[in-house]
């Protein structure tokens, strides 16, 4: 059962020198690729540490989140458009440091005339924010255990109480349906939809989520007709 969308900000890094791994990749397409048609860059897509919005990621949901998101399309400024798929995750990795747990995204791209403006921005720091969306099942409250997915607790993430700050564990992921290139955002907790307060909301935003799906798959037929 998916019980919220999430949005949350990651963002692209450089690859480090070692080859990218061809094997992963052409499990991914159709047409054997070598390493020279291809571009490979990492995405720092999200990790444990509490977020400016007063939640975060158990380990266990990074986990899932990495299987998940192997396979998906990164696309631009949220449009689900065939015509808008940029590159192609075909790889994750859980990397600790400092006691910071984060999921590494690997993606590639074909090099060829369409894509070598992105390459460049890419290269040249300019496309570097990326937004992950996806979808938790449980959102529990650290002040008294409730889960905020599906009933409501008066303890607000972020807001202290008896000298304790309240934190929402976003745990068990269940799908992850979005990596998109974007702007940086103008608005702390700008694109983030919760899913907090019981049946009522969860019911709204799995029908935002479907909706949303259903345009998507619109212009995928629209697409093959033009």
């Amino acid at each position: 059962m998916k019980v919220g969308e999430f949005k949350k900000y990651g963002s692209v890094e450089k690859r480090a020198g070692s080859s990218p791994d061809m094997d992963l990749i052409n499990a991914q397409a159709l047409t054997e690729l070598s390493e020279e048609d291809v571009f490979t860059f990492r995405v720092v897509a999200c990790d444990d540490q509490v977020d400016r919005d007063g939640e975060r990621f158990t380990h266990k949901a990074l986990g899932q989140l990495g299987d998940l998101f192997v396979g998906r399309t990164i696309i631009m400024d949220h449009a689900w458009s065939a015509r808008l798929q940029t590159a192609r995750i075909y790889d994750s990795d859980l990397q600790e440091s400092d006691g910071v747990t984060q999921l590494i995204l690997s993606a590639y791209m074909v090099r060829n005339e369409a894509t070598a403006p992105v390459i460049q921005a890419i290269e040249g720091g300019i496309l570097r924010e990326v937004s992950v969306g996806c979808a938790i099942k449980h959102a529990i409250c650290s002040m008294c255990g409730t889960d905020k997915a599906v009933a409501w607790c008066e303890h607000r993430p972020g807001k202290e109480y008896d000298g304790e700050t309240c934190v929402v564990d976003l745990d068990e992921a269940t799908d992850a349906y979005e990596l998109s290139f974007v702007a940086v955002p103008a608005q702390p907790g700008a694109g983030v939809v919760k899913a907090y307060g019981g049946e009522g909301r969860q019911e709204a935003v799995q029908n935002e989520i479907e909706l949303r799906k259903a345009m998507a798959m619109l212009e995928l037929e629209k697409n093959r007709y033009n």
